[in-house]
C-alpha cells in the first residue's frame, strides 16, 4: 500500500476550535489566499513562496502573492525561470531539507510541464525511502473567462489518480484560507486548486489567525431531503444558486461541497446519497474518467440499495475549452444547467 507521510500539522498548531468563534473579516477569495500565506510565513520561517514573477512589484499572475516579498524579502519569495519541472524539483529538494515551499504555476494548465517532478518523485518519495515532501502547488484553475484551451483547464483528475498526493479545491473564501493553512502544514505534497472565476467575484467572512479546515472533510453547504448535488470549487456557488431556484418550486437539495478531492470524504458522500436517493454530481472538468466517475462508482458499490434514480453527472464536455463565449458557455456547467438537470432528477 502506498504510504503518506505522518500528518504533523496538528502538532505544529492546533485546528481552531469552532466554539471559540474567532474574529472574522469579509474578504475576497483571492485576498483570503494572500492572508493565509501572510499568516503562515509570519508563523513559520521555513515557509517559502516560489514561482514565476511571484515577488513584488508583480506579485504573481493574479496578484495573489502581492506584498509578500516586501514583507518577507526575496530570500523567502523567490522568482524562478519559466521551468515548472525545474522549480518543482527544486522545491522537493528544499522540502527534504526542512523547508515548506508553496509554489505558483500561474495557470493550472502549465502544471503538466512539471508532471514528472510531481508524480514520479514527490508523490512516491515517502513510500520509497521515507523522505517527507511537505510542499504545496497553487494551481489557478477553471474557465468561464474566455481564456481558451491553455488557460482554462481543470486537471485535478490527473492528481486524484496519483497515490501519494493530496488534492484540495476550495469553493469559498473561508475554505481557501483554512485549506491553505492545512496544506502548508501537511507533511505530504498537496495540489491546491484555486478557482480563477472566484478570485474577485466572491466575498465572504473569513476567520482570522490560525483557522484550519482539515484536509479530507467535506462540508454540507445546504441541506435538503429530495436530491443531492455533490460538487466542488467554482461549481459550489453555481449549485447553491440552482438550489435556491429549486427550493422556490418545493425541491430541497443537499449541496455537498467536497473541498478535498483526495483523500475523498467517502462518509459524507454516502451519507447524502443514502439520505436522498437521487444524486447529481457536478464539476467543471470534462467528464471522461473525471472525479465524478469515481464518486458515482463509490455510491453504486456502497449505497446502491438506497438509490431511487440513476446517478447523474453534469460536467464539462470532452473537448478542449473554447475561446468563443457561446461555445465556452455550451461547454461549461452552470446554475441554469444544474437547475434543469436537478429538476429532471427530482421528477424521476
Amino acid at each position: 500500500m502506498h504510504k503518506l507521510a505522518a500528518d504533523t500539522g496538528s502538532d505544529r498548531m492546533p485546528v481552531a476550535d469552532p466554539a471559540a468563534e474567532p474574529a472574522q473579516e469579509e474578504m475576497t477569495y483571492l485576498a483570503a489566499i494572500n492572508a493565509a500565506l501572510n499568516f503562515e510565513m509570519a508563523r513559520d520561517e521555513n515557509v517559502l513562496v516560489i514561482g514565476e514573477d511571484v515577488a513584488d512589484p508583480f506579485g504573481g499572475a493574479f496578484k495573489v502573492t502581492k506584498g509578500l516579498s516586501d514583507r518577507f524579502g526575496t530570500d523567502r519569495v523567490i522568482n524562478t525561470p519559466i521551468s515548472e519541472n525545474g522549480f518543482i524539483g527544486m522545491a522537493s529538494g528544499m522540502a527534504l531539507m526542512g523547508f515548506r515551499p508553496v509554489m505558483e504555476v500561474q495557470f493550472a494548465d502549465f502544471i503538466s510541464s512539471g508532471f514528472d517532478a510531481i508524480v514520479q518523485f514527490a508523490a512516491t518519495n515517502h513510500y520509497r525511502w521515507g523522505g517527507a515532501i511537505p510542499w504545496v502547488i497553487r494551481a489557478p484553475s477553471d474557465g468561464g473567462l474566455r481564456s481558451g484551451p491553455f488557460h482554462s483547464q481543470n486537471p485535478e483528475a490527473w492528481f486524484t489518480h496519483t497515490p501519494g498526493l493530496k488534492v484540495v479545491a476550495p469553493g469559498t473564501p473561508a475554505d481557501a484560507y483554512g485549506l491553505m493553512l492545512a496544506a502548508i502544514r501537511d507533511n505530504n505534497p498537496v495540489i491546491y486548486f484555486e478557482s480563477k472565476p472566484l478570485y474577485r467575484s466572491m466575498k465572504g467572512l473569513v476567520p482570522s489567525g490560525g483557522y484550519v479546515v482539515p484536509i479530507g472533510k467535506a462540508h454540507l453547504a445546504r441541506t435538503g431531503a429530495d436530491i443531492s448535488i455533490i460538487t466542488y470549487s467554482t461549481m459550489v456557488r453555481e449549485s447553491l444558486t440552482a438550489a435556491e431556484r429549486l427550493a422556490a418550486e418545493g425541491i430541497q437539495a443537499d449541496v455537498l461541497d467536497l473541498r478535498t478531492l483526495k483523500p475523498l470524504d467517502v462518509d459524507a458522500v454516502l451519507t447524502t446519497a443514502r439520505k436522498t436517493g437521487k444524486i447529481l454530481i457536478v464539476h467543471a472538468a470534462n467528464g471522461n474518467t473525471g472525479l465524478g466517475a469515481e464518486i458515482a462508482s463509490i455510491i453504486s458499490e456502497q449505497a446502491f440499495e438506497w438509490l431511487d434514480a440513476p446517478i447523474q453527472r453534469l460536467t464539462g464536455l470532452d473537448t478542449p475549452i473554447p475561446f468563443s463565449p457561446p461555445l465556452e458557455d455550451a461547454y461549461r456547467p452552470g446554475a441554469e444547467k444544474i437547475y434543469a438537470r436537478a429538476r429532471e432528477l427530482a421528477a424521476f
